[in-house]
């Protein structure tokens, strides 16, 4: 069985402890929020502030930073990274924010961040090599990307309310007739999009053609009458999803662990194309406000005790390998973590980094094709 069939196999079937139920209460409250330009005034000025995915804005991902500061950080939120990326091109300065492995080479090369001092990073010896060393991650000037959190991007879908008629689990589930306008997808190109062009056939893990990027939008275009809910809310996605008014949708892992938590019927699909994989890490503002405290978000997200929370709570796989020895064995096992994480990324399709040419094509057809253009 590769990683990640074995992954999804423990995923499929509600084999999570109790744990994970309680990572749902954290996505639930939003310390600042999605907080518009204008209410940086509001922000704490004397706090550092992490810009990130809604529902990252979670107090267990920052105890040893709570515990230096007397309280959590700034939070400010976006729906996916690209619109995080345009608000900083915008001139919204933020401390640290949350982009993923594939966006680093454009964002390096916008001029907007700086390279870690490595000596400054206190779990970097911890860290698994192979995720510090993604590519354009460090150079002579640094570590500009920190790796994270890694997971899968797949369909949940609520094994009552959605009948394969014993064909195999695939992408091509969202293309059903039978459930059109009860489909969800993520609001964000770099998921959706994404996940389509692996229906494609398109190799992701090379630099994309304009052919590439034509056959994807074909059948992004198929989708668009299937979906009735394009979101970054996974709390809202996981509230429909309960009570059937979405019977499947593209999600992280986050979402099949809570339901499962919840007792409600549910797989997290392993298409037979394969799974989207992937990797988000911390970036650092070259104009920091609070230099002092951007190394402390980094270094408190990045910390054994956060891997734990991340793991147990979250159901993502975490940078830090010392974490690994700390959580639960039954939850790795469970969630299929207990494995080498490169491993893991490789049995799926995950993308590499490609220009901002390409980027900025397939955002604005992406955008176009939901809008319905």
């Amino acid at each position: 069985m590769t990683k990640s069939k074995e992954f999804i196999a423990r995923l499929q079937d509600g084999q999570f402890n109790r744990r994970q139920a309680l990572k749902a209460l954290g996505a639930m409250g939003f310390a600042v929020g999605a907080a518009p330009l204008g209410m940086r005034s509001a922000l704490a000025a004397d706090n550092a502030t992490y810009f990130t995915w809604g529902g990252y804005d979670d107090d267990g991902m920052f105890a040893p930073y709570i515990a230096q500061h007397g309280g959590p950080p700034n939070y400010v939120t976006f729906g996916d990274a690209e619109e995080g990326f345009t608000k900083m091109k915008a001139g919204f300065v933020v401390d640290v924010t949350h982009p993923c492995s594939n966006d680093i080479p454009r964002w390096k090369d916008s001029g907007m961040f700086q390279g870690m001092d490595k000596s400054r990073l206190s779990s970097y010896g911890d860290l698994f090599g192979a995720l510090v060393n993604l590519p354009g991650a460090n150079d002579s000037a640094g570590q500009w990307f920190m790796p994270f959190d890694w997971g899968a991007t797949s369909i949940t879908y609520r094994t009552d309310l959605v009948d394969l008629e014993g064909k195999a689990e695939s992408w091509e589930m969202l293309f059903d007739p039978r459930y059109k306008g009860k489909i969800a997808v993520i609001d964000s190109a770099a998921d959706t999009w994404y996940c389509m062009a692996i229906l494609a056939g398109v190799d992701i893990s090379k630099p994309l053609t304009g052919e590439d990027i034509d056959k994807t939008n074909a059948l992004m275009k198929k989708l668009r009458p299937q979906v009735r809910m394009f979101t970054n809310d996974m709390t809202s996605l996981q509230q429909a999803m309960a009570s059937g008014e979405i019977v499947m949708a593209l999600t992280w892992n986050e979402t099949p662990v809570a339901l499962a938590a919840e007792g409600h019927p549910v797989r997290f699909a392993g298409p037979k194309e394969g799974a989207l994989t992937w990797c988000c890490g911390l970036m650092m503002h070259k104009d920091a406000p609070n230099l002092d405290g951007a190394y402390d978000i980094v270094n408190a997200m990045t910390s054994r005790e956060t891997g734990v929370y991340v793991i147990d709570y979250w159901g993502y796989g975490h940078s830090n390998s010392a974490s690994f020895k700390m959580a639960d064995p039954g939850v790795l096992a469970q969630l299929g973590l207990d494995k080498d994480p490169i491993a893991y990324l490789n049995a799926g399709h995950m993308g590499i980094p490609q220009s901002d040419e390409v980027e900025t094509r397939i955002n604005r057809d992406f955008e176009a094709i939901k809008t319905g253009f």
